[in-house]
Order: structure tokens, then C-alpha cells, then sequence
């Protein structure tokens, strides 16, 4: 088993390797390019969307609702662990890295979920679309289509699942003594309540739970930094300055280059924000929408909160505490650092935080795996597909992860290659439905 462990990890490397990241970063940068910056100047306006349902468009789910479940996949153990891995592995620098995959990671993202609306199917169990959707019906190209849902699958259960739910017992565990096989049957079963209702539970859970979790989390960083403020300066300058220069090692902290910097800067932000991975426009194309551009500037948000806003607020924390300086496991790092600001009060938030983010991953994650899944083999298996997603969470719970960590990552590697592929060859079509909506709307 070590062996095959060792394998998968040296396939991971290579996948998640300089010419995927660059290929990320460089599909976001192009499409930044073609569309002219349009994360900027129109980001007020698609602010302005998110609370607009469209209750006589087509559609099974809300505006809102659609982006609360791309945010519950996305916004989770990235935002906690992801961040405070880059600084450990890449130094103060990599938080400026972060925040770059982070700006052009919104015109992917926005991308994505045009293409997903425009190209997206009703079926008898509602609206469904996505990377499969638009590689087979706007590219052309089925084969890999197919390949996408594959990967997603495989994803699912890995990053989606999994992961997310050893994450949560091993939190209850160390903080509150609770068997893992406890947490992962209270687990499993707050999960098939929501779950086996489909898209319509989900967003609905979604639009309460990761408001609110958000909420919470934030609030706590901004009280830390309000009654810290002396020190938020010197926590940019150190991520502007070691942005392009080397740090030194000092204490634990073994230094960083700016090359590792970059790496793991923009490895864990796309990690955090899943932009150009084709997963959040699976949610996108399942919202009421008349127009898939509205729909599209809503998703574009999803990037900003995550990586912009959340991951910003957890690596101040961080860079404000001394903890990160003395070589600590980066899996502690945030939990350590906000407990030398709050004490216990803080380590249990950041506990709460992780359960209820690891949490609204899984739920994001079943959706875009039951898709994929209807997709490969039909209507008919969704119900297959939820019995067996809902089953692992206890598994993953009560078992050791390392290799599946590692399978993950290589199935999410996967799944970006294709979608891509998709995004350059229909970026003429991502131009000219952004131009026919703002010649109309003239902003």
C-alpha cells in the first residue's frame, strides 16, 4: 500500500506540476484579456444580481441559492488548511500569489458558468449542465465529456467526501474526545437528510448554512484584527514585500524563495477557489436565470469571497500571531494562531469553523458528483448515486486518508484538463455573449 501511496503522490506532483498551474493561471490571464478586465469594472453590478431571483426564468434553484452551493463547495478546508499550508511551504509571499490565481481566477470562473447556462439540458430531474455539458453540445468534443464526469466522480468521493468528513471527526476528536465513528454516523446522517432531496434541499441548506458560517468566521477575524490593528500593516508588508523577494529562515521557519513562493501561492489559491476546474458551473447552470451572463457575474463572486475575502482574513491571523514562525504543522497553524489571540474561545471557533465547512463541501461536492454520475449512466441512477456518496462520508470518518488526499488532488488535476480545453475554444462565444448583454445593459 505504501508503494501505491508513493506512486499516486508522485503522479499528484507531476499533475499539479509547473504546466498545469501555469495553464490555470494563463487561461484566467487570457480570458482577463479578452474580456477586458470585466472582474473589475463590473463586479459592483454583479453584487447587485446576487439577490435577484428570477422566479418566471427557467431554472430549479434561485441566483443565490445556485452561488451558496458553489460557495459550500468551495469555501472549506482550503480556506483554513490551504492557507495556512502556503505560507508554511512558500513564506508571507505566497498570500500575494493567492490573491492573483484569485483576480483572473474570476474571469474563469465567470467563464465557466456562462458556458454552463447557455449549453445546459432539462431533464425530469431538473436543469443540469456544466463541463460535460458544453465540451459535447459548444465544443464538440463528447469523448471529453465524458472523461470530465468521470474525474468528478472519482472526485467526489475523494475531496468532496472523504477527505472533508475525516477532517471533521479528526477536529471533534482532538478538541472533544469524540469517537470518529460517532461523528461520522451524526455525519451521515445530517447529510441524507439534505442530500437525498436533490438540488432544491441543497441550495436551500446552503443559502442559510454558508452565510452564516461565513458570517461567523469573518466577524472573529475582524474582531482579532480590530483589537490588533497596530499589527495588520506589518502583516501586508510582509506579503507585498516577500512577494518578490526571498525570506529568510528564522525561529522554526525554515524560509521560502520567491520560486516557492509562486508555487504554492497559486497551488492552494486554486486549491481554495476551484477556478478552471469545471466545478462550480455544475451548481451555475441549475439556477433560474433568462440570461446565462447574470447568471455568470453571480458565479464571478463566488472567487472573490473565497479567495479574496475569506482566505485574506485567515492569513492576517495568521501573519499577525507569531505561531507561524516556529515551524509548526501547517494543519495547526490556523487553529494555533487564533488561539493566541482568543485562547480557547478561538480554538473551538476555528473547530466549529472547520466542521461546518468541511460539512458544506460534502453537500456541494454529492451535487456535482450526482451529475456527473446521471450523466455516465443515466436518471435512473441518481438514487444509486446518493445511497453510495452518503455511505463513504462514515467510511472516510473512521479511516486513514493519505492515499486518498492523493488520489484526490490527481482527480482534480484531471478534471481541469478538459474543461480547459473547453474554455480557450469557446472563449469567442464567452466574448460574444458578455458583449450582447452590456451593449444592452450599458454599464
Amino acid at each position: 500500500m505504501e508503494s501505491l501511496n508513493q506512486i499516486i503522490s508522485d503522479i499528484s506532483s507531476l499533475v499539479w506540476g509547473v504546466p498545469m498551474l501555469t495553464l490555470l493561471v494563463g487561461t484566467g490571464l487570457y480570458l482577463t484579456i479578452r474580456l477586458k478586465g470585466l472582474q473589475f469594472w463590473a463586479l459592483g453590478h454583479a453584487f447587485k444580481l446576487i439577490l435577484k431571483d428570477e422566479k418566471d426564468a427557467k431554472g430549479d434553484i434561485s441566483n443565490f441559492q445556485a452561488l451558496m452551493t458553489a460557495l459550500a463547495a468551495t469555501v472549506g478546508i482550503g480556506n483554513i488548511v490551504g492557507v495556512a499550508t502556503a505560507i508554511t511551504m512558500g513564506g508571507p509571499g505566497a498570500v500575494f500569489w493567492m490573491w492573483v490565481t484569485g483576480l483572473v481566477g474570476m474571469a474563469t470562473k465567470y467563464s465557466e458558468a456562462i458556458l454552463a447556462v447557455k449549453y445546459r439540458e432539462e431533464g425530469t430531474n431538473g436543469f443540469k449542465g456544466g463541463p460535460m455539458y458544453y465540451l459535447a453540445n459548444g465544443a464538440n468534443l463528447p469523448k471529453l465529456g465524458y472523461a470530465f464526469a468521470f474525474f468528478t466522480i472519482l472526485a467526489s468521493f475523494g475531496i468532496g467526501n472523504m477527505t472533508q468528513a475525516n477532517a471533521v471527526a479528526h477536529a471533534l476528536s482532538t478538541q472533544f474526545s469524540i469517537e470518529p465513528w460517532v461523528s461520522g454516523i451524526a455525519l451521515l446522517t445530517v447529510t441524507s437528510f439534505v442530500i437525498l432531496g436533490g438540488i432544491k434541499s441543497i441550495g436551500k441548506t446552503a443559502s442559510i448554512l454558508i452565510p452564516f458560517m461565513i458570517l461567523v468566521y469573518i466577524s472573529t477575524a475582524l474582531v482579532i484584527i480590530i483589537m490588533n490593528f497596530d499589527k495588520v500593516g506589518d502583516a501586508f508588508g510582509l506579503i507585498f514585500y516577500h512577494a518578490i523577494n526571498p525570506i529568510a529562515a528564522g525561529g522554526g521557519f525554515l524560509g521560502a524563495a520567491v520560486a516557492s513562493a509562486i508555487r504554492y501561492g497559486i497551488a492552494r489559491g486554486v486549491f481554495s477557489n476551484e477556478s478552471g476546474l469545471g466545478s462550480a458551473p455544475i451548481a451555475a447552470a441549475a439556477a433560474r436565470t433568462d440570461d446565462p451572463v447574470k447568471q455568470a457575474l453571480v458565479s464571478m463572486t463566488q472567487t472573490f469571497i473565497d479567495t479574496l475575502v475569506v482566505c485574506t482574513m485567515t492569513a492576517l491571523i495568521i501573519l499577525m500571531a507569531p505561531v507561524w514562525m516556529t515551524g509548526g504543522s501547517a494543519g495547526e497553524l490556523t487553529l494555533k494562531s487564533f488561539e493566541f489571540f482568543l485562547g480557547d474561545t478561538g480554538a473551538i471557533i476555528i473547530v466549529f469553523a472547520t466542521v461546518l465547512f468541511a460539512y458544506s463541501t460534502i453537500l456541494g461536492w454529492s451535487y456535482y458528483g450526482e451529475r456527473a454520475f446521471e450523466y455516465i449512466f443515466g436518471e435512473k441512477s441518481i438514487k444509486i448515486y446518493r445511497v453510495v456518496f452518503v455511505s463513504f462520508v462514515l467510511v472516510g470518518a473512521m479511516m486513514e486518508l493519505k492515499f486518498v488526499w492523493n488520489f484526490s488532488d490527481v482527480a482534480n488535476g484531471l478534471m481541469a484538463v478538459p474543461n480547459l480545453i473547453a474554455l480557450l475554444i469557446l472563449s469567442k462565444v464567452v466574448v460574444e455573449e458578455t458583449d450582447r448583454y452590456f451593449n444592452l445593459k450599458k454599464i
